[in-house]
């Protein structure tokens, strides 16, 4: 397993796509939006840049991920050869399956189709192929060079082998996996939105600021980032998205909060936008 496509160069695909490249990957880096792609280009190489100054990565590394990675706007020129294809676009179900319905008509019989999704269905997903047993969720997290976590999520009739050969991939990648029977929200997403979402209420509430809020959880919970730090460094728009589905497929407990529907509305979508819960110069 040689040849890996990222296909959406936002700042999943981007993470993906440089923690591939360091690991000895042949990486195709895939976005329709040329402009947005030449940028995921340049922050690529300012991360290889700055690990190795930092001493992150080697000198030599540095040089073979610049080697091994290639930036392409059309999708069948980066994905023909691929062994395995990793897509991470938008959390919108219908955009997922046309991306995935293109790739199953492009890619060999034997490559492996992979969504990023952090809630979706793989089996909805892969039961839009003629490869479902080739379909699983690698649900990454951000930022993807430091977290050590990818959840596995098998659809219904994803194989006992893909599953082996991307636990494999994996394990190069210097990540550790949990295996995840299919169901919305898997594992840490359920948990995160839950936790997001109960602070967004207490600040809406008035119960406490955001930062002491931020601060308890980290220090009295021991998290490492407080749940409205992490929702603005994901983006509020994608967090409202993974609510509303959590809601329409969980029920109740799951209602996206008001105060992140004013914020999304008002175009406050966290990190990425310069301001959310938080301000960012």
């Amino acid at each position: 397993m040689d040849i890996i496509t990222v296909v959406g160069s936002g700042v999943m695909g981007k993470g993906i796509a440089y923690t591939s490249a360091i690991s000895g990957f042949k990486v195709f880096l895939n976005d329709i939006n040329e402009t947005v792609l030449e940028k995921a280009k340049q922050d690529i190489y300012g991360l290889l840049e700055g690990s190795c100054q930092k001493g992150f990565i080697s000198a030599e590394q540095l040089a073979t991920a610049k080697e091994n990675l290639v930036f392409e706007t059309n999708l069948e020129s980066a994905a023909k050869d691929a062994d395995l294809v990793i897509e991470a676009v938008l959390e919108k179900i219908d955009l997922k399956i046309e991306i995935f319905k293109k790739l199953d008509a492009i890619c060999r019989p034997d490559t492996i189709l992979a969504t990023n999704t952090s809630t979706m269905s793989p089996t909805e997903i892969g039961a839009q192929t003629a490869r479902p047993d080739k379909v699983i969720a690698m649900h990454f997290f951000n930022p993807v060079h430091k977290m050590k976590l990818i959840e596995l999520i098998r659809g219904l009739e994803t194989s006992d082998e893909t599953v082996r050969i991307v636990k494999e991939i994996s394990e190069k990648l210097n990540k550790e996996t949990v295996e995840v029977n299919e169901f919305p929200g898997f594992v840490t997403s359920r948990m995160n939105c839950l936790i997001g979402n109960e602070a967004m209420n207490m600040l809406m509430e008035g119960v406490a600021s955001a930062e002491d809020i931020d601060k308890a959880i980290k220090l009295g919970l021991n998290h490492p980032m407080g749940p409205l730090e992490l929702a603005d460094l994901v983006g509020l728009d994608t967090r409202l998205r993974n609510m509303e589905y959590l809601y329409q497929t969980l029920g109740e407990k799951y209602r996206p909060s008001p105060i992140l529907l004013k914020y999304v509305k008002a175009g406050r979508l966290g990190k990425k936008s310069g301001s959310g819960f938080y301000h960012y110069s």
